[in-house]
């Protein structure tokens, strides 16, 4: 182990000490940090131990960040060992496989941003724990650089072994709610453009349904919706310069491309390849099926009801609430507090996840006053002001107040592929007995 692998377990050590000796502003920020992360995750030593390390690059103490505080309190610190520290503010999170073993540690693949990295053990403790590990194994931990040429393990890391693809899929699904800030920590560039994918998504929502708003029947949202996927699917298509008047058997042919080929130019611009294989084999297996798009669902729950919004937000993403029109029926009532079923629905929309803070924010918008007035009756708060304390009370039920990357955002490629080929194991191994019937949840 060289030197400055050695130094950089000895200032990790420090400043991890430093910052769970501390009191003050830095021992409220970690208390309030980690109060946060415990109510998303699973509350494991593990991921405490997590929680901790993630605080000294993500916390923030004032202005500053753990790190630039243990800086500024250790003013003997070497100039090395300043620029060691402050390059840890490039530290993140990701689920690795192991590509290659090498002498003194692995090359690693973050399955995220299929970027590769040298890592290393700085202590005999986790060389001994990860000595075990073999080629395509996966493992979830933090990785912190420490020079030009290679990183180091920083904090616990959780050992999965190999997984099959849909064991991988899940995994990386997992990943993505979990560490929802930290998808795509080492490439900002795919960060980019999966919010720039959610913009464009949202400017063809607005020109195909003429609004940021729709109100449907829950069954007619679903044919609209429908509708919608097929004419993106077609525009997806003739951006990878395929004629959706042809089969894609001929256009194959035409061509002079594969298969593979024809799925891989279709994918990038967000065309389903499960799709496009089957318009390859078409009905009657020669090839000759002519462009069919892909069969989107709302859940059943939506299908079935009677009234169904759905709203886009170019940060936000998209959402459907069935329950919408009826809080609009509340907050336009003059006497809007006294409609039956009132504080139940007010209760749904404070504690359901699926009712984001963009959704109050719209809803304060459009109803200032009366909803105000439902919220101090509900929290029997007379006090409570619409413009001061509606912030603190969604942080209140656990409802973040700037949005996370959300689902409808572009994938990166690579990712794309490996979702599509864990379908097509899952289905493969499914059995094929009579009168089966498909749960469906969201869209496929």
């Amino acid at each position: 182990m060289d030197v400055i692998l050695k130094r950089s377990h000895e200032l990790k050590q420090a400043l991890v000490d430093f910052v769970l000796d501390a009191e003050g502003e830095l021992a409220a920020a970690l208390e309030t940090y980690a109060a946060v992360k415990l109510r998303r995750g699973s509350g494991d030593s593990t991921h405490q131990d997590l929680i901790v390390d993630s605080f000294l690059v993500e916390g923030q103490v004032g202005n500053q960040s753990p790190l630039e505080l243990f800086i500024d309190s250790y003013q003997d610190l070497s100039e090395s060992d300043r620029n060691l520290i402050n390059n840890w503010h490039r530290s993140f999170i990701g689920l690795f496989a192991i590509t290659s073993i090498l002498p003194d540690g692995f090359e690693l693949m973050n399955w995220l941003t299929d970027k590769r990295y040298i890592v290393k053990p700085n202590n005999p403790q986790t060389l001994q724990t990860l000595s075990r590990l073999k080629v395509g194994e996966i493992l979830l931990t933090r990785i912190s650089p420490v020079n030009n040429s290679y990183w180091m393990f920083s904090g616990p890391h959780t050992l999965m072994g190999k997984l099959g693809k849909p064991k991988l899929a899940v995994a990386i699904g997992n990943f993505k709610e979990n560490y929802k800030n930290n998808l795509y920590s080492d490439a900002p560039d795919l960060l980019e453009e999966a919010w720039k994918s959610v913009e464009k998504y949202h400017q063809q929502f607005v020109d195909f349904f003429g609004s940021d708003e729709i109100t449907l029947p829950g069954y007619q949202l679903n044919k609209k919706i429908a509708e919608f996927q097929e004419l993106l699917t077609e525009q997806n298509l003739a951006a990878a310069g395929i004629d959706s008047s042809k089969s894609l058997a001929e256009i194959a042919e035409e061509a002079g491309v594969s298969e593979e080929e024809i799925q891989t130019a279709a994918a990038e611009v967000g065309a389903d390849s499960k799709v496009v294989s089957q318009l390859f084999k078409g009905d009657s297996g020669n090839g000759k099926s002519k462009m069919v798009m892909p069969k989107v669902d709302l859940p059943a729950e939506l299908k079935k009801a009677e009234q169904v919004t759905a709203i886009s937000h170019p940060r936000w993403g998209q959402m459907f609430v069935p329950t919408y029109s009826r809080m609009q029926e509340i907050l336009s009532s003059e006497d809007g507090q006294n409609i039956e079923g009132n504080e139940k629905l007010i209760r749904h929309y404070l504690e359901d996840k699926s009712i984001n803070a963009f959704i109050w924010y719209r809803l304060a918008q459009k109803y200032p006053t009366q909803l105000e007035k439902v919220l101090q009756n509900f929290l029997q708060r007379p006090e409570f002001s619409l413009r001061t304390d509606l912030d603190s009370l969604l942080q209140e039920f656990d409802k973040p107040t700037e949005p996370d990357l959300p689902e409808i955002a572009s994938v990166p490629i690579h990712l794309h592929n490996l979702f599509q080929e864990a379908i097509t194991e899952v289905n493969k191994s499914k059995p094929k007995g009579k009168g089966q019937k498909k749960s469906t949840k969201g869209f496929k």
